[in-house]
């Protein structure tokens, strides 16, 4: 059975939810300790801070900190963005439960965007150089690092491919299919989700105009593809939005 839409599973007030442990953690299957074994996951498990949950609005990091540590999401959702020389912002990415957020800064030393949260969120900070350490003792830490990277090169791709040659509608099918199976991925319904993200933000992302996105969202619901009440959405015709996205059915990201 799928868990609920994340909204609905926000960490607790108490902070909680902060002495979970790596092995004990329902989002272990998509972050670091793939693979592990118990006794490496539990040196793993001791580096990690597990920080308090990050306000919506509040920022993880800015653009010029200084690279320490990656992040991984354990709930809610963030988004990154760097300002453009006019002074606007354009949104990179957003980052759901599992995802790893700052690997962008390995090579420069310093974070080149911003991470803000897009509701209440909680993340595992993973210092990078006793990560590098570890590494050198548990083999199978470098390479899901790299997997993860991997994974992020792909999201590039696709992100410049839905900037390029595909149509508005096709730009907005192909976001929403991936968060579709995004949630899925990680135990959510992927049929009804919450957008923790404005219309304004997707717009950003997608290169389309606000309205652009939200005429959009109101002819996938005349059409009977989806139900959009404020921000939650419900696909009632998951076939017919992958083939309008151009996607097979199957893994997206």
């Amino acid at each position: 059975m799928n868990r609920p839409h994340p909204s609905r599973a926000e960490p607790s007030a108490d902070g909680a939810d902060l002495r979970v442990a790596c092995g004990d953690c329902s989002l272990n299957a998509l972050c670091l300790p793939v693979g592990i074994a118990s006794e490496d996951l539990a040196e793993l498990d001791q580096i990690i801070r597990r920080r308090r949950p990050i306000a919506r609005g509040d920022h993880l990091f800015v653009c010029g900190d200084r690279f320490r540590s990656i992040y991984a999401v354990r709930s809610g959702s963030l988004k990154t963005y760097r300002m453009t020389e006019d002074g606007r912002e354009q949104v990179t990415g957003f980052f759901l439960p599992g995802e790893i957020v700052g690997f962008d800064a390995i090579g420069h030393g310093e974070h080149r965007c911003a991470a803000r949260a897009l509701e209440t969120a909680g993340v595992c900070e993973i210092p990078f150089e006793e990560l590098e350490m570890l590494g050198e003792r548990i083999p199978s830490l470098p390479k899901q690092m790299l997997r993860i990277m991997s994974r992020e090169m792909h999201d590039d791709h696709l992100l410049l491919m839905l900037l390029g040659k595909r149509t508005a509608d096709e730009r907005l099918a192909a976001f929403l299919v991936s968060l579709s199976q995004r949630f899925g991925a990680r135990g959510y319904s992927a049929s009804e989700f919450n957008l923790s993200m404005s219309r304004v933000d997707i717009g950003n992302y997608l290169g389309l105009a606000v309205e652009t996105v939200s005429r959009l969202f109101g002819r996938l619901q005349e059409q009977g593809i989806l139900e959009v009440r404020h921000r939650l959405v419900r696909l009632l015709s998951p076939a017919h939005l992958r083939a309008l996205a151009g996607v097979a059915t199957g893994p997206y990201n």
